[in-house]
């Protein structure tokens, strides 16, 4: 099994998904919160239904369209499906919510545009907050085991998930292997957040204060 290849499609597959994810979700989020227009509140109840939808009800027809465009057997046909996450535009909606409106106000005084409000003024408040959900969304990106195995056949176009369950199958099972290479395909999750959880635990205190 080529678990070297497999991992970096792995971390490649969830690095995209998740800059793709926090990208419209913060957007998303901040369009939901700032701007007042007509349906903003139907948009809200349709995207807090969608996450009532589970992702095999519509997996067939995205197989297709995957399948039509021809991004079978690349890491674009993973990611596409998986570019907007509702668990993340509102877990990002609540954090805009509670943010300051004075702050908001007087930027656009000093002539601050909308993107340059998110970017210079809410994002470096809610940094902790975002990086904690950035975790939890690769986390889920780097476990995605259904999706990836439709779209992929070849062991070196695959993720290490795909990887770990040939390990298991009919004929024999390899446990000594299977649990090296779970604890290898684990070393990169550990250090992401062995980096990063002063972040964690400052989002953690924030939300308890609140």
């Amino acid at each position: 099994m080529p678990i070297i290849q497999m991992l970096f499609n792995s971390f490649v597959v969830a690095t995209l998904m998740t800059i793709l994810q926090l990208s419209t979700s913060l957007l998303a989020g901040y369009a939901l919160v700032r701007w007042n227009f007509k349906g903003k509140l139907l948009i809200f109840t349709l995207l807090s239904l969608t996450w009532l939808i589970p992702f095999q009800a519509v997996m067939i027809p995205n197989y297709v369209l995957i399948n039509q465009i021809g991004l079978n057997e690349n890491p674009l046909g993973i990611v596409l499906p998986f570019a907007a996450s509702t668990f993340a535009i509102l877990s990002i909606y609540q954090s805009f919510k509670s943010f300051p409106t004075a702050l908001i106000d007087a930027a656009r005084l000093d002539g601050e545009s909308d993107l340059g409000i998110l970017l210079r003024i809410i994002l470096p408040n809610i940094r902790s907050t975002v990086i904690s959900l950035g975790i939890i969304l690769f986390i889920n990106a780097w476990n995605e085991y259904l999706w990836p195995m439709l779209v992929t056949k070849e062991m070196e176009n695959a993720p290490i998930q795909i990887g770990l369950k040939s390990f298991v199958n009919s004929d024999v099972n390899m446990w000594g292997s299977l649990m090296a290479a779970t604890t290898i395909s684990c070393i990169p999750i550990l250090l992401i957040y062995l980096f990063l959880q002063k972040h964690i635990v400052d989002s953690f205190v924030r939300f308890g204060i609140k």
